[in-house]
């Protein structure tokens, strides 16, 4: 009777830590998708959400705060559903903060983006304020330097530099030709299907809302828990 009594509970055991490892927190997961874009969440979801951002959207910024908690917070930490953050660039000073982000490295991807919209009021004035008066002295720079003048005078440069981001890595971010080309195709891609941002698409369909609330709808009809 001890025998089986032991049994029972070693079985038991294993039945709790199985059902703990099922509870694995899937934010911690990043991959980057054959188009070079960065996915959160479990790679073999049910359920996966594209976002189609643009880091000088003031609506992109507002989404990603406000679908934070009930998204990655729990449909992503679920493993039920991932999301892929595609590019729809719309200007230099764009490109820069897509850049910067990506360069921060998949781990740190999602975090650095959330960063740098959290302070999407404060960079982008300050952007456009310099590209305003430097615009035509910054037009004669090779496109490096440009971004690099961008980052700079938006206070990117010091954004992502309080995220561990040295210069060195910030000049060699934006001098990278194939970061840029990945960002520039999947742009060129994005705008062949969307017509503005934040867009959205649910497992390969196009979802037409910008707001959190009714996308929420969209991605628990689909399976997301």
């Amino acid at each position: 009777m001890r025998y089986l009594l032991a049994l029972v509970a070693l079985f038991a055991g294993l039945g709790s830590f199985a059902a703990a490892q099922g509870q694995r927190d899937w934010t911690a997961t990043v991959t980057r998708a054959p188009n070079g874009s960065y996915v959160l969440g479990n790679p073999k979801a049910k359920v996966k959400l594209v976002e189609y951002i643009s880091y000088t959207c003031p609506h992109c910024a507002h989404f990603i705060a406000e679908s934070a908690s009930g998204l990655r917070g729990r449909l992503v930490r679920s493993g039920s559903t991932s999301v892929e953050l595609r590019n729809a660039v719309r200007d230099k000073l764009d490109l820069t903060a897509a850049l910067l982000a990506r360069c921060s490295g998949p781990a740190r991807f999602f975090g650095t983006t959330d960063a740098i919209m959290a302070a999407q009021n404060d960079w982008l004035e300050r952007g456009g304020q310099y590209e305003a008066v430097n615009g035509a002295r910054m037009a004669t720079y090779p496109q490096p330097a440009q971004l690099r003048a961008l980052a700079d005078g938006s206070g990117l440069s010091a954004l992502v530099r309080g995220r561990g981001m040295t210069d060195a890595a910030i000049e060699a971010c934006l001098a990278n030709e194939a970061e840029v080309a990945v960002v520039v195709k999947n742009t060129s891609a994005s705008w062949a299907k969307i017509h503005g941002t934040p867009a959205f698409e649910v497992n390969g369909k196009t979802v037409d809302t910008t707001e959190w609330v009714e996308l929420e709808k969209s991605l628990r009809a689909a399976g997301a828990r």
